[in-house]
């Protein structure tokens, strides 16, 4: 939705295939997390492409509020990763470290004592030994988010048409005909952009999506009085009061659902984070399933076989929204290819 947002805001005429709702959504699965500091060990572009991201999210949120009237309920103080013993804590800190010397420091982030995030968030218990802040990281409310985009886009003229299943992608004479149960639809452009549908999407336009499923469980507990003004990797409160704990990591296939021995896994850290969520009333679980190349960096790449056919795929759809709807779709309207997502080709994985 944030590209086909982006190429409407551009004054392009687009038309939007959604699969249905029984298709995996991660969209509507996601911990809502607008997160740069842990992202790019190993590849200090996409610790690059996360960090402008988050600093061009404001303009972002601003542009969607004056455009549609929907706040998403940006909040970007700070965020925090909480360790539970000091060895925990000083793996997360090395990792940091690394990224950090990559960027030549141009990589934000602060380690606190138990004190220090005490004095940040009153509520933690006293197994926290300590915990890295990351001053660019924030969070939003995903479903507001998805709502602002359909909306916008939907004012910008484009088109959404649901319940669609792509069989076939043609490619004749600089024209792409995309085949559906009853409808064919033309373009001069496609992007393929379709989560885990797109390992076999892009095979038809000469591209590779070697992307599989990893899946995140998430707890949702009752309204509860504020009390956690900056989210964490584990646990986080949203605008409405209730709270988010998650942060599971399963290879269990394209199996969406939940499991009582990782929600109880979950539970009993947030509870030791915040013990005064120890009683709290739990209404809602699930799973959803990431969206996950082999060595987890997004795959961004347009088509030589194909030209005019591009594959963007990833599993932070929420940090670097901010990046699809402005330097990405730039790229697909053939702009210059943004200098941080050169190394984000598929042919990387040809070793």
């Amino acid at each position: 939705m944030s590209i086909a947002y982006g190429l409407a805001r551009a004054g392009q005429r687009v038309r939007l295939l959604d699969e249905g709702d029984d298709a995996f959504r991660a969209a509507r699965g996601n911990f809502g997390l607008v997160w740069v500091h842990g992202k790019g060990l190993g590849n200090p572009g996409y610790a690059r492409w996360s960090r402008e991201a988050a600093r061009q999210w404001p303009e972002f949120a601003l542009d969607l509020v004056e455009r549609t009237g929907v706040n998403v309920e940006l909040s970007q103080i700070g965020g925090l990763v909480m360790s539970l013993d000091e060895r925990e804590l000083d793996a997360r800190v090395a990792d940091l470290t690394l990224i950090r010397e990559s960027l030549d420091g141009e990589y934000p982030f602060e380690v606190l004592n138990h004190g220090q995030v005490r004095a940040l968030e009153p509520a933690i218990g006293p197994d926290v030994a300590g915990a890295t802040f990351g001053p660019l990281d924030g969070h939003v409310n995903p479903l507001r988010l998805l709502h602002a985009l359909f909306q916008g886009f939907r004012s910008l003229g484009g088109e959404t048409v649901g319940g669609v299943r792509v069989e076939r992608i043609d490619h004749q004479a600089g024209e792409f005909r995309v085949v559906t149960a009853g409808a064919t639809h033309t373009a001069g452009r496609v992007v393929l952009a379709a989560g885990l549908g797109n390992r076999e999407l892009a095979p038809m336009v000469g591209l590779r999506a070697p992307v599989k499923p990893s899946r995140g469980q998430i707890l949702v507990s009752e309204r509860m009085q504020p009390f956690l003004r900056h989210p964490s990797m584990h646990v986080r409160q949203t605008g409405e009061g209730v709270v988010q704990m998650g942060d599971s990591k399963e290879d269990v296939g394209f199996d969406d659902g939940t499991s009582l021995d990782q929600l109880a896994t979950i539970a009993k850290r947030a509870g030791r984070l915040f013990p005064i969520l120890e009683n709290v009333n739990i209404v809602r679980t699930w799973g959803a399933l990431r969206v996950m190349t082999p060595d987890g960096f997004p795959v961004y790449q347009a088509s030589s076989d194909c030209p005019g056919a591009f594959l963007a795929t990833c599993h932070s759809g929420i940090t670097l929204a901010s990046m699809h709807v402005g330097p990405l779709a730039n790229w697909i309207l053939g702009g210059t290819e943004p200098s941080h997502i050169q190394t984000f080709k598929a042919e990387r994985f040809d070793v």
